[in-house]
Formats: C-alpha cells, sequence, structure tokens
C-alpha cells in the first residue's frame, strides 16, 4: 500500500464519514419546527395526560383503620434485584 492508499484510507474516509453524520445532525436544527424557550409566551392549549386515564375522577378509597401497619414494621422486600 502507498502513501496516497493510506491518506485516503485512514484520513479523508473517516473524514467524510464524520461529514456526514455531523450534517444529518445539524439538518434538523436547522429545518425542523421552532421550539419552546424559557419567557416565550406559550400559545398552545393545556394537555393534561395521566397514565391511567380510566382513573381519572375516580374517588379515592377509604382506609379500613384495622388494615393499618404499625409503624417500624417492615412491609416490603426490595433492592437492586427488584424482588419485591
Amino acid at each position: 500500500m502507498n502513501v496516497v492508499e493510506t491518506i485516503l484510507v485512514y484520513a479523508v474516509i473517516p473524514l467524510a464519514i464524520y461529514l456526514v453524520v455531523g450534517a444529518a445532525t445539524l439538518r434538523k436544527k436547522f429545518s425542523g419546527t421552532p421550539r419552546y424557550r424559557p419567557g416565550q409566551p406559550w400559545e398552545y392549549p393545556a394537555m393534561w395526560w395521566t397514565a391511567n386515564p380510566e382513573g381519572v375522577g375516580a374517588g379515592r378509597h377509604a382506609v379500613d383503620p384495622d388494615s393499618v401497619v404499625p409503624s417500624g414494621t417492615v412491609t416490603a422486600a426490595g433492592g437492586a434485584r427488584g424482588k419485591w
């Protein structure tokens, strides 16, 4: 392999790959929709999200005083393994 092939393989091709990836990441910043920045007025209607849409508006359940666990009692086992 001569010097020109070495420079082509180890310098020009990686540089071209970096330029293509860089151009692909910068393209979205200039052609995308404008983003909200702090201090700008919010011009959109409020949108509320919940993980349980069926539970929205459901009343809270009353707690049975006899089922309350005394303080200091361990009620769950957990940890890094996720065994609860």
